[in-house]
């Protein structure tokens, strides 16, 4: 029988293979669980790298330590020892990074360039640090910024540009810092910071505020504005803005009215400005809440200022228990994009009170607006001045009719001095006129006074002739017959020094 020749354990083909496989298995295994693998290969020392999250906190670190995974998305670098954020701290784009955490590393300098390889940055704490300053444009290179922390540091001075194209910005901390203003014409109208829904300037060194810009920001914005634990000075425009947050249960007023303090001139101590009604030397009074005066064919809006952002609906009922809906309603009541009501041409029905209820996304609220529609339709300065205007014109042209009436009225006396004329005839009396006017003097040939009365004896006014009239006079000799009417004691016998009444 042939011998089978039998191949030795070790050059078998299945178990040959079966060794290479196992250790194969084992390394890959080993590979993927490992943090120095080939996902994290990259992992910078004393960091810890757990799938894109990359913590260096506490790290003893006085520079950001490179490279940087570029698949990184939060980079924790709080408690260290990072004093300067430089401009090539992420010399590669980092494009998934969305939060950087710098708290406690004592910063003393932010380049302006430091965020132009993280652009999609949404969470940046610059927190519990050593910044004085917030040059301008120095965070404009994060449009897509949501949440900026910047509470207890050393700021004492904002520049107005340091926010720009921040149009996402929804939260912004400055609390415990040394600031003694801020630019509040950022919230005007929200042009600059669109969306911001919260700003905490607390703990600051603030002394007086823009009250009655700060009453026209929306609710939703005046509920998370928080100024407490600031040296304000006491106003009645800051208690009435106070008050009507206190009385609208806005958070930032609510959960803060004692430490809502303000200072009184040479007062050794602050006071409550809640506290402000009625004491002296202010003696500030409450302001009545959504009242509206207007006049007789006016139109006015009313405004549905509600506490919360994000509204899932709203409707209006008038005095009249009629609803207003979306679509508007009749031609004199239009319900707006904006939510708020617009009347037209007001009647004096439409005065009463108006609700604005709101459907908000944790509870609902109600609003109401009390319209008052005064009965006339002048009103403001301007028709006052009118007014004033008409009545003193009015004065000055009475006043002129007076003195024409006295001091130029025609006298009955001759034209002429010196010459006796007899009165004429009762029967003639009807067709003399009291106010005659004065002779021409035709020609300029300078006839005496005698001659000329001489002259015109058949004829009455006007060449009319003149039935009784009254016979000629002789003309006078001497040096006064050759005077003209026109001469000055002519004219002072008409302008006579007493006037007839």
């Amino acid at each position: 029988t042939p011998r089978v020749p039998v191949m030795p354990p070790s050059r078998h083909p299945c178990v040959a293979m079966r060794v290479p496989m196992g250790l194969l298995s084992l390394l890959l295994a080993l590979s993927l669980l490992s943090p120095r693998g080939s996902a994290g290969a990259s992992c910078p020392p004393r960091c810890v790298c757990a799938s894109n999250l990359l913590s260096c906190s506490q790290a003893n670190l006085s520079a950001v330590p490179a490279p940087l995974p570029r698949f990184t998305a939060v980079l924790d670098l709080s408690h260290n020892n990072v004093t300067r954020l430089r401009a090539d701290w992420a010399p590669a784009r980092l494009p998934h990074l969305h939060a950087l955490l710098l708290s406690h590393n004592g910063l003393t300098f932010v380049s302006t360039e430091a965020f132009a390889h993280v652009p999609r940055l949404r969470h940046l704490d610059l927190s519990s640090n050593r910044l004085r300053t917030l040059d301008e444009n120095l965070f404009s290179d994060l449009g897509e910024l949501e949440v900026l922390l910047l509470y207890n540091n050393e700021i004492t001075t904002v520049d107005r540009t340091a926010f720009e194209n921040l149009g996402r910005l929804r939260k912004l901390y400055l609390g415990q810092n040394r600031i003694a203003r801020f630019p509040l014409e950022l919230l005007r109208e929200g042009t600059r910071l669109p969306q911001l829904a919260l700003l905490d300037l607390s703990a600051n060194r603030l002394r007086a505020v823009p009250a009655g810009e700060l009453q026209a920001l929306p609710a939703w914005l005046r509920d998370r504005l928080y100024l407490h634990n600031n040296p304000l000075a006491c106003d009645c425009l800051l208690f009435q803005l106070l008050d009507r947050g206190h009385r609208r249960h806005l958070s930032a007023v609510v959960d803060f009215q004692d430490e809502l303090r303000c200072v009184l001139p040479g007062a050794p101590a602050s006071i409550k400005i809640l506290a402000l009604a009625g004491q002296q030397p202010l003696n500030c009074s409450k302001a009545r809440e959504d009242v509206l005066e207007a006049h007789l064919g006016d139109s006015v809006t009313l405004g549905c200022d509600s506490r919360w952002q994000g509204v899932r609906g709203r409707h209006w009922v008038t005095p009249g228990g009629e609803r207003v809906l979306g679509d508007g309603g009749n031609g004199s009541v239009v319900l707006l994009a904006n939510g708020s009501l617009q009347l037209r041409a007001l009647r004096p029905e439409d005065a009463g009170t108006y609700a604005c209820w709101v459907a908000g996304p944790l509870l609902n609220e109600t609003l109401y607006v009390e319209l008052l529609v005064h009965n006339f339709t002048l009103h403001g300065p301007h028709d006052t001045l009118n007014t004033a205007y008409t009545t003193l014109v009015g004065c000055i042209l009475s006043v002129v009719l007076v003195l024409i009436y006295l001091y130029l009225t025609p006298c009955r006396c001759c034209c002429c001095r010196g010459t006796e004329k007899p009165p004429a005839p009762r029967d003639d009396s009807i067709n003399s006129s009291v106010l005659s006017t004065t002779p021409n003097h035709a020609g300029g040939t300078g006839e005496p006074c005698g001659s000329h009365i001489a002259s015109s004896a058949g004829t009455g006014q006007n060449g009319r002739f003149k039935g009784g009239g009254t016979p000629p006079l002789p003309a006078r000799q001497g040096p006064k017959a050759q005077r003209k009417v026109s001469d000055p004691d002519s004219v002072s016998s008409v302008f006579s020094d007493t006037p007839i009444v």
